[in-house]
Protein backbone atom coordinates (compact mmCIF):
# COMPACT_ATOMS: atom_id res chain seq x y z
CA UNK A 1 0.00 0.00 0.00
CA UNK A 2 1.14 3.50 -0.67
CA UNK A 3 1.69 6.02 2.08
CA UNK A 4 -1.23 8.14 0.85
CA UNK A 5 -3.60 5.19 1.34
CA UNK A 6 -2.32 4.70 4.88
CA UNK A 7 -2.67 8.41 5.57
CA UNK A 8 -6.26 8.36 4.29
CA UNK A 9 -7.10 5.39 6.51
CA UNK A 10 -5.54 7.05 9.55
CA UNK A 11 -7.49 10.24 8.85
CA UNK A 12 -10.73 8.29 8.47
CA UNK A 13 -10.09 6.45 11.74
CA UNK A 14 -9.38 9.76 13.50
CA UNK A 15 -12.68 11.18 12.20
CA UNK A 16 -14.52 8.08 13.42
CA UNK A 17 -13.01 8.34 16.93
CA UNK A 18 -13.84 12.03 17.01
CA UNK A 19 -17.46 11.22 16.13
CA UNK A 20 -17.57 8.62 18.92
CA UNK A 21 -16.26 11.20 21.40
CA UNK A 22 -19.14 13.45 20.37
CA UNK A 23 -21.63 10.68 21.20
CA UNK A 24 -20.24 9.97 24.71
CA UNK A 25 -20.15 13.25 26.62
CA UNK A 26 -19.17 12.25 30.18
CA UNK A 27 -19.45 9.48 32.75
CA UNK A 28 -22.05 9.92 35.49
CA UNK A 29 -20.29 10.39 38.82
CA UNK A 30 -22.58 9.32 41.65
CA UNK A 31 -22.76 6.68 44.37
CA UNK A 32 -25.47 4.83 42.47
CA UNK A 33 -23.41 4.63 39.28
CA UNK A 34 -20.28 3.55 41.20
CA UNK A 35 -22.26 0.71 42.80
CA UNK A 36 -22.64 -0.94 39.39
CA UNK A 37 -18.93 -1.03 38.54
CA UNK A 38 -18.45 -4.47 40.14
CA UNK A 39 -21.19 -5.94 37.93
CA UNK A 40 -19.79 -4.25 34.80
CA UNK A 41 -22.53 -1.60 34.61
CA UNK A 42 -21.43 1.92 33.64
CA UNK A 43 -23.50 5.09 33.23
CA UNK A 44 -22.78 7.88 30.74
CA UNK A 45 -24.30 11.17 29.66
CA UNK A 46 -24.69 10.89 25.88
CA UNK A 47 -25.73 13.10 22.99
CA UNK A 48 -29.48 13.57 22.85
CA UNK A 49 -29.70 12.44 19.23
CA UNK A 50 -27.64 9.25 19.69
CA UNK A 51 -29.39 5.90 19.51
CA UNK A 52 -28.46 2.62 21.24
CA UNK A 53 -26.50 1.28 18.27
CA UNK A 54 -24.33 4.40 18.08
CA UNK A 55 -23.75 4.33 21.85
CA UNK A 56 -22.72 0.65 21.68
CA UNK A 57 -20.29 1.32 18.81
CA UNK A 58 -18.79 4.33 20.58
CA UNK A 59 -18.20 2.48 23.87
CA UNK A 60 -16.67 -0.52 22.10
CA UNK A 61 -14.36 1.67 19.98
CA UNK A 62 -13.26 4.12 22.69
CA UNK A 63 -12.69 1.65 25.53
CA UNK A 64 -11.92 -1.62 23.62
CA UNK A 65 -14.60 -3.64 25.44
CA UNK A 66 -17.63 -5.70 24.38
CA UNK A 67 -21.05 -4.30 25.25
CA UNK A 68 -23.81 -6.69 26.26
CA UNK A 69 -26.72 -4.27 26.78
CA UNK A 70 -27.53 -0.56 26.44
CA UNK A 71 -30.44 1.09 28.22
CA UNK A 72 -31.24 4.77 27.71
CA UNK A 73 -33.58 7.32 29.20
CA UNK A 74 -34.18 11.01 28.65
CA UNK A 75 -34.06 13.16 31.74
CA UNK A 76 -35.94 16.44 31.51
CA UNK A 77 -34.31 19.51 33.04
CA UNK A 78 -35.86 21.01 36.14
CA UNK A 79 -37.86 24.23 36.03
CA UNK A 80 -36.17 26.84 38.22
CA UNK A 81 -37.31 30.27 39.37
CA UNK A 82 -35.02 33.28 39.31
CA UNK A 83 -35.05 34.75 42.82
CA UNK A 84 -34.39 38.29 41.68
CA UNK A 85 -36.82 38.74 38.80
CA UNK A 86 -39.26 35.93 39.56
CA UNK A 87 -39.10 34.59 36.03
CA UNK A 88 -38.74 30.89 35.32
CA UNK A 89 -35.97 29.16 33.47
CA UNK A 90 -35.16 25.55 32.72
CA UNK A 91 -32.05 23.44 33.18
CA UNK A 92 -30.75 21.50 30.21
CA UNK A 93 -32.26 18.12 29.27
CA UNK A 94 -29.95 15.09 29.43
CA UNK A 95 -29.90 11.66 27.85
CA UNK A 96 -28.44 8.96 30.09
CA UNK A 97 -27.11 5.58 28.87
CA UNK A 98 -26.65 2.63 31.23
CA UNK A 99 -24.19 0.24 29.57
CA UNK A 100 -23.67 -3.37 30.67
CA UNK A 101 -20.38 -4.95 29.60
CA UNK A 102 -19.73 -8.63 28.87
CA UNK A 103 -18.24 -10.73 31.68
CA UNK A 104 -14.56 -10.04 32.26
CA UNK A 105 -14.57 -6.58 30.63
CA UNK A 106 -14.19 -3.38 32.57
CA UNK A 107 -13.40 0.27 31.92
CA UNK A 108 -10.30 0.98 33.99
CA UNK A 109 -10.46 4.77 33.71
CA UNK A 110 -13.70 4.84 35.66
CA UNK A 111 -13.03 1.93 38.00
CA UNK A 112 -9.63 3.12 39.21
Amino acid sequence: MSTSTLDNRAAAQARTLSRYRDVIKAPVVSEKSYAGFDEGIYTFVVDGTANKVEIRQAIEALFSVKVENVRTHNRNGKRKRNRKSGTFGKRADKKIAVVTLKDGDSIEVLGA
